[in-house]
């Protein structure tokens, strides 16, 4: 019965999106947390279920332009830039402590300044360990995950790739941080970062890097970014906590995820079918940021899945 329903309900989703939808306006706007100014987009009637977008690295808020458009017609869909990242403020460190939980402090914040206390968490990248200590903090708020190669698994780490990275927890030199910076920094190292493992490199829009580019050369960025790199190790020690959070609290999962990543393999969403028994598990044949190539998919996934639990 109960397929026959998914089955049901998954039609008139596709039918739906072949008439086409009247979406909300999108608005951009900025929310004052303890000083820090947090840039965000939002689109849809806030009385709907909320949609909560967390980005990852090195990207913001414009990852997820089209998909606040594909999903405003149904829902109050938000999502803000992490200070220093997008078009949020860009304080200096001895002003703003540049970490996972701060960020997490300051979104946590920014939500509830907003009147958002019940909603969906889409994490991306950095938006997972963001948002795993927003869901583990208050578990009664969060009614589903949508993981987008969003890691919570020790194995879902590319240790190849991750290399340089590791060594910098256990040695955190100034000439190691320097061959990071140099080669993850440069305009080819963001480009590479959106395009490998694509099908169709071709048709990624280049406004990702470049976007991307121009906020990290600014002056001091790069120690910033540096100091969050090694601060991830921190994420790595919480896993054991987000693993025990989603086998207690059993939140509805779905995966969406790039099976090319090269920092976030496969073995990282496995992750997510051990611990969670409702659970929607997609692998795309993507890279890194599978909205660039999914966006249609992923759009229509999500509305599925959340209608399914009947949060419509």
């Amino acid at each position: 019965m109960l397929n026959i329903f998914k089955s049901a309900v998954a039609g008139a989703v596709l039918l739906a999106s072949t008439a086409g939808f009247a979406t909300a306006e999108v608005s951009y706007g900025y929310e004052s947390v303890k000083g820090t100014k947090i840039f965000y987009r939002e689109a849809g009637d806030p009385s709907k279920p909320s949609l909560v977008l967390l980005h990852g690295f090195p990207s913001s808020s414009h990852q997820y332009r089209d998909l606040i458009d594909d999903l405003s017609d149904a829902y109050h869909v938000i999502a803000p830039d992490y200070p220093g990242f997008g078009s949020s403020d860009f304080p200096s460190p001895d002003q703003y402590t540049y970490s996972f939980d701060n960020f997490a402090d300051t979104i946590d914040t920014f939500l509830e300044q907003r009147g958002i206390s019940k909603y969906s968490l889409m994490m991306h990248d950095y938006g997972a360990p963001v948002g795993f200590r927003i869901a583990t903090e208050h578990p009664e708020r969060v009614e589903t995950l949508l993981i987008k190669n969003g890691n919570a698994y020790e194995e879902g780490i590319n240790k190849e790739v991750w290399a340089p990275i590791l060594s910098l927890w256990e040695n955190p030199t100034p000439e190691l941080r320097k061959t990071i910076a140099e080669n993850i920094y440069s305009l080819g190292g963001m480009q590479w970062q959106y395009t490998h493992g694509t099908r169709n490199p071709e048709a990624i829009l280049p406004d990702n890097w470049l976007l991307d580019y121009y906020n990290l050369t600014r002056e001091g960025m790069h120690d910033v970014q540096l100091d969050l790199f090694y601060d991830y190790r921190n994420n790595v020690k919480l896993y054991p906590e987000w693993q025990a959070y989603l086998k207690e609290n059993q939140p509805p999962v779905l995966v969406v995820w790039g099976k090319n990543d090269a920092f976030f393999p496969v073995s990282g969403a496995e992750g997510y079918k051990r611990d969670v028994k409702d659970i929607d598990y997609n692998i795309l044949d993507t890279g890194h940021f599978p909205l660039e190539e999914e966006g249609e998919f992923i759009a229509e996934k999500v509305r599925t899945f959340l209608i399914e639990r009947g949060i419509e």
